[in-house]
């Protein structure tokens, strides 16, 4: 996942170098627009919650056992647009990606690749904490589960809607158009359960973990 995004990420630093270097040529409405665009790349820290529940009863039986799902904690990538029009007004777009196993008490571990598709609302307050702008977001989605082909048990691919916050700080270094930015992240969805009854126990649960990286403005 990194290595694909790298590449992208190396040609808009070029792109923004170029941009740098006309500071002398008149600022348009385009220009306006685009330097309220920034393109951030992170490494995230992954803590998933262990739950557990009972099979809910069906038709054909009674409620089954007690199940628990404890997944592994992994480190995953977190790609984000964000547009801020005003220090209290601004939007952004997440993708994020891992790969961890789903450790269930009844069938053991399922290997699955995890994919965020998030939109959110972030304020960044005008004023700094010891030099560094900090941010707050908030917003809603879905994560894709994915179960690998040789450890994912042949099970079925299924998405469940999700929500999330996070908080940071941010500084931008060597120029206004590159700087770093870490923070805190959680997700909040419903524990898959791949369309099986055997592994459904309808939990809530979190993912959570720290988040740093750089990113990139026009």
């Amino acid at each position: 996942m990194i290595r694909k995004v790298l590449p992208f990420a190396a040609a808009l630093a070029f792109t923004f170098s170029a941009a740098a270097v006309a500071q002398d040529a008149p600022v348009t409405g385009l220009d306006k627009q685009l330097s309220r665009i920034d393109f951030a790349v992170q490494g995230v820290g992954m803590f998933n919650k262990t739950v557990q529940g009972t099979i809910p009863p069906t038709a054909a039986q009674e409620a089954g056992p007690t199940v628990i799902d404890a997944p592994s904690n992994t480190l995953g990538a977190l790609v984000t647009l964000r547009y801020v029009a005003k220090p209290y007004f601004g939007f952004e777009g997440n993708y994020g990606y891992a790969r961890y196993t789903e450790d269930y008490s009844n069938v053991g571990g399922i290997q699955t690749q995890a994919n965020e598709y998030t939109l959110g609302y972030i304020v960044t307050p005008p004023h700094t904490i010891f030099g560094l702008q900090p941010f707050v977001s908030a917003g809603a989605g879905s994560i894709g589960f994915r179960p690998t082909p040789r450890g994912g048990q042949g099970l079925t691919i299924q998405a469940r809607a999700a929500y999330y916050y996070s908080a940071g700080l941010q500084k931008e270094y060597f120029s206004e158009h590159f700087g770093f930015r870490a923070g805190f992240r959680q997700l909040f969805f419903l524990a898959p359960d791949y369309g099986q009854n055997y592994l459904t126990i309808k939990q809530r649960t979190t993912t959570y973990g720290p988040s740093f990286g750089f990113y990139l403005k026009f």
